[in-house]
């Protein structure tokens, strides 16, 4: 009898929609455009790109969680006026409290309406030794060579991570000091976040 490989792990997606959007002219949560609302398409992008579960951060806009099925678990980040930190660090608390089974998350942010779920799959797929999913892995989108979103964070980092995210900043100082695998992105998508209309 032959031995089947047991599955590859499954990366976790997080979706961070908290913000006022206040160059937009609204909580970017409830934007919507001629494909739709951003934060439907945010979520089946993970989705479709192998995330899952999925994840999503709301804030200033606790009433986009109506525009969700029941598949997705929502968290409302009450400090989310303190920028992209709060929320990341809110998200994470979610996942790390989903238990070992998730191993890894892809992050991604509302306001990246050109994303497409071979971004997310490519993400994943391009950490070090294509385990993308494993939980030291560290790896981000690039576009043109300019690092971006999604960023992928296996679950050895989330505490470091979390300990760094202050303000708007995010991720950002954490990796600017680990060894992440940059997945160049930009044939497939522009990378760029959309501020206003």
């Amino acid at each position: 009898m032959t031995p089947v490989d047991p599955p590859a792990p499954t990366p976790a997606g997080l979706l961070l929609a908290a913000g006022a959007g206040s160059r937009m002219g609204m909580p970017k949560a409830l934007v919507h455009d001629d494909r739709g609302a951003w934060l439907q398409r945010g979520v089946e992008v993970l989705r479709q790109g192998g995330c899952d579960p999925v994840v999503v951060v709301l804030g200033a806009a606790p009433e986009a969680a109506e525009l969700l099925d029941g598949s997705v678990q929502v968290v409302v980040a009450e400090d989310w006026a303190e920028g992209m930190g709060a929320s990341l660090r809110a998200g994470l608390a979610a996942l790390a409290g989903l238990g070992e089974d998730v191993p890894s998350v892809v992050v991604s942010l509302v306001d990246l309406p050109d994303l497409v779920p071979q971004v997310v799959a490519r993400v994943v797929g391009g950490a070090v030794g294509g385990a993308g999913a494993a939980a030291g892995s560290l790896a981000r989108a690039a576009y043109d060579g300019v690092p971006g979103h999604p960023v992928l964070l296996g679950r050895d980092h989330w505490a470091g991570v979390a300990a760094a995210a202050t303000g708007d900043r995010g991720a950002r100082d954490y990796l600017a000091t680990a060894d992440v695998v940059l997945v160049e992105c930009g044939d497939l998508a522009s990378g760029r976040d959309v501020d206003s209309r």
